[in-house]
């Protein structure tokens, strides 16, 4: 039997996340965008009749509203919106007064979580020679808004919470249509090692995002994608 799915912001990646939502078992019986969705105003118990839970792109001021709107209205959801995440705590702090669960990335793609993983690892190891500085780059499509990317930032975080704590340079380039690249470089006197992850389109990106809805439904609580990837089927 499909689920209902409700798509908040229908984008890009909306419109992608509409057209496989059928291989995941779902049904869309909603669909936003920013123009009927104007101070989260289109999203209401009506509106929302037969979703069983909501996926969030957006952007950065508008997230946080919709994610606690959807809270309110017992509604399970999924935000791959980046650059919001200071306003996390408060989001978190309904979502579990609702009862309801929110699984968020900075990005959904199954490749890039386990990107960050082997990065950090290298972080780590890397930590212990003094020799090696690290740098940061990404780049992606010019209608991005973010930069650097949530996906850097947390890259970053990540190489610092493994124990390495010298140099670490972002950079960021925006530019035509490109879906996204990553990469993270050790270099020393040496030698030099580079780790890069390439997003050859954004089906990746959805794909995992509906793998995440379909976890989330009848979950409680505030998850980061990475924890629950083990759990995905």
């Amino acid at each position: 039997m499909s689920r209902g799915l409700a798509i908040v912001g229908h984008g890009k990646m909306g419109r992608l996340i509409e057209q496989f939502a059928p291989e995941y078992g779902f049904d869309v019986r909603a669909k936003f965008s920013r123009a009927d969705n104007l101070h989260v105003a289109a999203i209401s118990r009506e509106s929302l009749r037969g979703v069983d839970v909501a996926v969030e792109f957006t952007t950065p001021d508008a997230a946080p509203d919709n994610l606690r709107r959807l809270a309110s209205l017992g509604i399970n959801s999924v935000c791959g919106t980046t650059g919001w995440f200071e306003h996390l705590p408060a989001v978190k702090e309904s979502v579990l007064a609702a009862g309801t669960a929110l699984a968020y990335s900075a990005n959904f793609s199954v490749g890039v979580n386990i990107f960050i993983q082997t990065v950090t690892l290298a972080a780590s190891l890397f930590a212990k020679y003094p020799e090696y500085e690290a740098w940061g780059w990404e780049m992606h499509h010019s209608a991005k808004k973010d930069a650097p990317s949530g996906t850097l930032k947390k890259l970053a975080e990540e190489i610092r919470a493994s124990g390495y704590e010298r140099t670490l340079t972002l950079t960021a380039n925006r530019a035509g249509s490109h879906p996204g690249t990553h990469e993270i470089g050790f270099d020393s006197g040496a030698d030099t090692i580079t780790l890069r992850h390439t997003a050859r389109n954004r089906e990746g990106f959805a794909r995992g995002a509906l793998q995440a809805a379909r976890w989330a439904i009848g979950k409680r609580g505030v998850y980061e994608f990475r924890e629950i990837l083990g759990e995905l089927g």
